[in-house]
């Protein structure tokens, strides 16, 4: 038994998320090939990152695959402090009956940005369907970044996602997410059968404060209307959440960033005056890729001074 906090790392309730919403849970089955809880299907990753001296480091690591990561990197010319690491796949993407937790800790002061190495692929389904759970806890006084590249739904793919953010009062937080509708090279649009997500912020005493919850399904209730996707191939979101600005300046950066991208968008101040967010959508992965690099770099510089660090991603 391998145990985290007394609980069995691969105990269904540990990799398992409480609760499944009904469009991707109906697609339950027994795939034909390697089952849920057969070895590298649940995918667990522990990090813990605290700051010692004058940097951030990693001080616990658990992986199980098919998650893993390399060292983290200390590279940010105008943040040496920040610890960048790249989440990673030692798999081709996401495939059937696949449960993947990361639990991500960064300690008070700390400084963390996390990404992922490419984008996430969520491969067709024909038996059961895929989930990935994230919990991110952002300490005192850190500043962190939860920024993965984007995902990208195949045809008949099914996946559930929930991501948990809990945020210290004085924690600066920066996490995005992009969807694309497909393959769009190959000219697949919107052929997944069901993508769905939720994005819980929570303060370290379990209170929610802000939900975001997105439900694609092309086939039921349909992706390209006016309050869905609109008839473009992306969509892509960002979120400030930062007491180190009020949060009406936040949005107003945001806004700014975006003005005269020619791209439609909208921003608006997150409850309780924590933060600001931002969603755009696309037809043209580069220039929404643009767009949200303008509005991360254009926030980064209001509550930090920095400017957006150079990625590169090969």
């Amino acid at each position: 038994m391998i145990t985290v906090d007394g609980l069995d790392r691969l105990a269904p309730a540990h990799y398992e998320p409480g609760s499944v919403p009904r469009a991707v849970r109906r697609h339950a089955g027994r795939p034909d090939a390697l089952p849920v809880g057969r070895p590298g299907k649940i995918g667990l990753l522990e990090l813990d990152f605290e700051r010692v001296g004058g940097r951030t480091e990693l001080v616990h690591r658990y992986q199980k695959s098919p998650l893993q990561i390399m060292r983290p990197l200390h590279f940010d010319p105008a943040r040496p402090d920040l610890a960048v690491t790249f989440l990673m796949s030692t798999g081709g993407g996401i495939v059937q009956a696949d449960r993947l937790r990361l639990d991500l800790r960064c300690g008070a002061d700390s400084a963390v940005h996390l990404t992922t190495q490419a984008a996430t692929k969520l491969h067709r389904m024909d038996a059961d369907y895929a989930t990935q759970q994230v919990h991110l806890t952002a300490a005192d006084g850190s500043f962190v970044e939860y920024l993965p590249e984007p995902t990208i739904p195949y045809r008949d793919s099914r996946f559930y996602q929930r991501t948990v953010i809990t945020a210290a009062l004085s924690a600066t937080v920066l996490a995005g997410e992009t969807v694309l509708a497909g393959r769009l090279a190959r000219g697949e649009r919107n052929a997944y059968q069901v993508f769905a997500t939720d994005l819980e912020w929570r303060r370290p005493d379990g209170r929610l404060f802000a939900l975001d919850t997105v439900r694609f399904e092309p086939r039921g209730s349909g992706v390209t209307g006016p309050a869905v996707l609109a008839g473009h191939d992306l969509v892509s979101t960002f979120y400030a959440v930062s007491s180190a600005a009020p949060a009406r300046e936040i949005a107003d950066t945001l806004h700014g960033s975006l003005a005269g991208s020619g791209l439609p968008y909208g921003v608006s101040v997150l409850p309780e005056d924590s933060g600001a967010w931002l969603r755009v959508l696309g037809s043209d992965p580069p220039a929404v890729a643009g767009a949200v690099h303008r509005a991360w770099d254009a926030v980064r510089r209001l509550l930090i001074g920095a400017p957006a660090p150079a990625l590169r991603k090969c």
